[in-house]
């Protein structure tokens, strides 16, 4: 994974915090100095947490999970829709539709009504409808579209979600609380980092920084599903090494027991087994039947 650089940030102004009358004190230990009544942002510590964002995406990725992006900023919608789609992972650039997590069975009923109006769209009896009935039914599709169509293949709650913003999508943070899943986030100076599990302290409003830190977030994200199918290849041409050697027998010269055609022992017979009665071993479950005692029947 290519590690970010201080010169990167610099050239997307990731540095230029907000005035320094609308600074959240607890992102105090991420503020290098105060100029012309702005904060400057410390790139130093900006790239210790992209790097370990990075790190923790890969490897949720990896296990073959889900992350949400969500960014209904109007700077930032077209930038994490053209990066996230290179790596199919669901991400919300309209308006956040509430309770997306809290009420999840709710929105996969929507995403469904969706997938069943496309089926009826190109069904016959979809001419047989009036025209008015075909234009609204189109309008439907179309709102669905603009508001569900990025998450239609999201079938269960996302492992993380990555926040431009956390100030305009506080909903989506307090969702994401909730439910324990892992937060990652841009953090401006008037935000609050604590609210979020990886915060990313840098320029949330210059179109430049957000596409900067989304581009090192997608990489790692690419990263972690190349392993992955590294790794599930590995095991499919192992399981396949294990089918053909499986079924050979390895046979032992010194070995004196016999090998049937089926590849089951056949055991040689107890010693003693042609002496008579006594050497032959009983079936299992029987007993040995008990004698009389001595002194005849208990009366």
């Amino acid at each position: 994974m290519a590690r970010t650089t201080f010169d990167e940030l610099l050239d997307a102004g990731s540095h230029f915090g907000h005035l320094k009358r609308k600074w959240n004190p607890n992102m105090a230990p991420y503020i290098f100095m105060e100029r012309n009544g702005i904060h400057i942002i410390d790139l130093y510590k900006t790239i210790a947490k992209i790097d370990e964002a990075a790190s923790a995406l890969k490897q949720i990725t990896k296990s073959g999970k889900k992350v949400l992006f969500v960014a209904t900023k109007k700077q930032a919608k077209e930038i994490v829709a053209e990066h996230v789609k290179t790596v199919a992972m669901p991400y919300v650039t309209e308006r956040w539709p509430g309770g997306m997590l809290t009420n999840f069975a709710t929105i996969r009923k929507a995403v469904r009504k969706m997938s069943s109006i496309d089926k009826m769209m190109v069904s016959p009896s979809y001419t047989n409808i009036s025209k008015r009935e075909r234009l609204q039914i189109a309008r439907e599709r179309a709102k669905l579209e603009k508001n569900l169509g990025s998450i239609a293949d999201l079938s269960r709650l996302p492992a993380a979600i990555f926040v431009v913003d956390i100030v305009k999508e506080h909903i989506a943070i307090a969702e994401a609380r909730k439910l324990n899943i892992p937060t990652f986030a841009i953090v401006d100076t008037n935000s609050d980092p604590n609210i979020v599990d990886f915060p990313i302290p840098a320029n949330d409003d210059a179109s430049k920084s957000i596409s900067l830190i989304i581009s090192k977030m997608v990489q790692a994200i690419e990263e972690g599903l190349t392993e992955r199918k590294i790794d599930r290849d590995k095991r499919a041409d192992d399981d396949r090494e294990e089918g053909t050697t499986g079924s050979r027998f390895d046979i032992d010269d010194d070995d004196d027991d016999e090998i049937s055609v089926t590849g089951e022992r056949l055991r040689k017979p107890a010693p003693g087994a042609e002496a008579g009665e006594e050497g032959r071993s009983r079936k299992p479950g029987t007993r040995k039947p008990l004698g009389k005692k001595p002194g005849g029947p208990r009366k």
